[in-house]
């Protein structure tokens, strides 16, 4: 299974998390690690990330998942994923679940 804790900014998506994971013996995964370094170079300087930015950390977040139910890891993803579409790029399969924090 994988569970993606979904949220605004601030509202805890990584610190319930690491401790949901924690408690079920699960993998952690943080969505902000997953962008490409001109993305955290943008956000660093205050630059909003546009869809074209996001795509590619998108797919990325996709591919972990899918290698994750590839090879039965349990995990917990924590990502912002406000936007409809994003969350349906991200359920790849009914053992995607998704969590509103």
């Amino acid at each position: 299974m994988f569970i993606i804790l979904f949220g605004v900014t601030g509202v805890g998506k990584t610190t319930v998390g690491l401790r949901l994971a924690e408690q079920l013996g699960w993998k952690f995964y943080d969505a902000d690690n997953f962008h490409p370094p001109a993305n955290v170079e943008k956000m660093s300087r205050g630059i909003p990330l546009t869809e074209a930015d996001r795509a590619p950390w998108l797919a990325s977040l996709r591919s972990r998942i899918e290698q994750s139910l590839r090879e039965a890891e349990d995990a917990v993803l924590a990502c912002s994923a406000l936007k409809e579409a994003y969350r349906l790029e991200l359920r790849v399969d009914d053992r995607v679940k998704l969590v509103y924090l």
